[in-house]
């Protein structure tokens, strides 16, 4: 229904001087298509309100409405052009009237829980790339053509956004940071199995796919596939999920992703999590159940490293410290990080997997083959546990498709299914085994353990070998050659 206006949208911003990426056009339309959002919700609420004889207060002001400026309508309700700003009007007034007085919104927000602040925080942060006024204009009639009314047009929007933040990611090192891909969330959504009144963090949100995931998941009544009551919907839009985010972008298409699938008002704070000192954490900020892919390679000041009992510089390492201390006793944890990190002999890597090992039950152990994250050039792994006992033995699964992931050919929930499966029993395979604890090296905890079911390669023979190999082989050829020449 709205693909080919997404794609027209696109087309729009690649002619425009001031757009040069994927993250620009997924920057650009995420601004436009919030406040075609709000403008919908406005209208929505304001005719929910006038058949309970009620009077609603917009948000926002007439003047700075949607219809007042980026798609006047005539008495018809057709596009009015004579009275439709275009060209430097258009400019001028976007930005130097429009976003200021929606920046403005977090001062006057009542507190940050409200959609008020949210607006505030989006467009404090992003500006208006596009250049021509003549293109934004043209942008803005092609978003005012999607429609946000029904549940089938926002599960479409959701799936056209999560397509952008895909390209976005495929499109460069940059890109990445922001997309997990899917089929892995779904799995360990699967995995964790979420429940109505149990809340889900994630301190590194990026675009939020984790999150919108365990909603869809949580939405379909999760593994009973149960029927939501009014109290369940309640609790799945105002009590349920938690994110904070450091960086601007990623914080603003966390909060438009989250919209897209529903969340109307999503609890995603603007900060930064690792300056949260672990002391200062306590229960009252601890969640059921952390789902999250940290940022991988970082390399984090002193002063930061500091908020942290185990000292390093590696942001990932960092994350998971604070997610562990994040977790409710008794609370469940799917990360994804560096397949490293199993191995690794310095003494924050040692020091984080005792940690791990002997305050957290690390029930399972997903090994994901290569290729598995576009364009980021790591293997990883996903580390599942629940906080507050101690590991007796691990399960680990050895991902493989049986092809070579990438671009072309990406993860899919049919290459995990198996996985989902045999996890639920733990159960033994060609692909899985189990560690018990007593196996494992106290002093290093080293988890770098190789499938005992798949039988060890031949090892490589030195080439100076192999040379003096073939070197070998010709003189012999050449000596039968003389002997059959002789026989002639």
């Amino acid at each position: 229904m709205f693909e080919q206006t997404f794609k027209n949208i696109d087309d729009i911003f690649r002619k425009d001087a001031g757009c040069s990426s994927e993250l620009d056009y997924t920057e650009q339309s995420s601004w436009m298509l919030f406040l075609k959002y709000l403008d919908d919700l406005e209208y929505s609420k304001s005719l929910e309100a006038e058949l309970m004889g009620e009077e609603y207060q917009y948000i926002i002001d007439e003047q700075h409405r949607w219809g007042s400026w980026a798609a006047p309508k005539d008495s018809q309700g057709n596009f009015d052009h004579n009275n439709a700003l275009t060209g430097d009007d258009l400019m001028e007034y976007v930005d130097g009237e429009l976003f200021p007085y929606l920046k403005g919104f977090k001062l006057r927000a009542e507190s940050p829980d409200t959609i008020e602040y949210k607006i505030g925080e989006i467009f404090g942060e992003i500006k208006n790339k596009i250049q021509s006024g003549y293109s934004l204009r043209d942008a803005l009639e092609k978003v005012d053509e999607l429609r946000f009314r029904s549940q089938e047009e926002k599960h479409e929007l959701s799936h056209l956004y999560e397509t952008k933040i895909k390209n976005m990611g495929n499109a460069g090192r940059n890109g990445g940071e922001y997309y997990t891909p899917r089929p892995l969330i779904r799995a360990m959504v699967d995995v964790i199995q979420p429940k109505i009144g149990e809340t889900i963090y994630d301190g590194a949100a990026g675009s939020a796919g984790f999150l919108c995931e365990a909603y869809d998941y949580l939405r379909q009544g999760g593994s009973e596939k149960k029927q939501l009551s009014t109290s369940d919907l309640k609790t799945l839009q105002e009590k349920t999920f938690y994110a904070k985010e450091k960086k601007s972008l990623a914080y603003v298409i966390a909060i438009m992703n989250m919209i897209l699938h529903g969340i109307e008002a999503p609890n995603v704070i603007h900060t930064n999590t690792l300056g949260e000192n672990l002391q200062d954490i306590t229960p009252s900020h601890q969640h059921d159940i952390v789902l999250a892919n940290p940022p991988f390679g970082g390399k984090e000041r002193k002063e930061v490293q500091q908020n942290f009992p185990i000292k390093t510089g590696e942001t990932a390492f960092l994350f998971l410290q604070h997610f562990i201390k994040m977790l409710k006793p008794g609370g469940r944890a799917a990360i994804v990080i560096k397949n490293t990190f199993l191995s690794n002999t310095d003494n924050a890597s040692i020091a984080l997997r005792k940690e791990i090992l002997e305050n957290c039950n690390l029930h399972t152990v997903l090994d994901c083959p290569g290729g598995t994250f576009i364009g980021a050039g790591v293997k990883t792994v996903v580390l599942f546990f629940t906080k507050g006992e101690p590991t007796q033995k691990t399960w680990f699964y050895q991902l493989d498709p049986g092809r070579s992931l990438g671009k072309t050919n990406p993860l899919n929930d049919n290459d995990l299914k198996e996985f989902v499966e045999l996890q639920k029993s733990f159960a033994e395979s060609g692909k899985s085994w189990t560690l018990p604890l007593t196996d494992i090296n106290e002093t290093t905890w080293d988890l770098s353990v190789k499938n005992p079911n798949i039988a060890e390669e031949a090892l490589l023979r030195e080439p100076q070998i192999i040379i003096e190999e073939i070197i070998a082989l010709d003189k012999e050829s050449e000596e039968i050659l003389v002997k059959i020449q002789e026989l002639l």
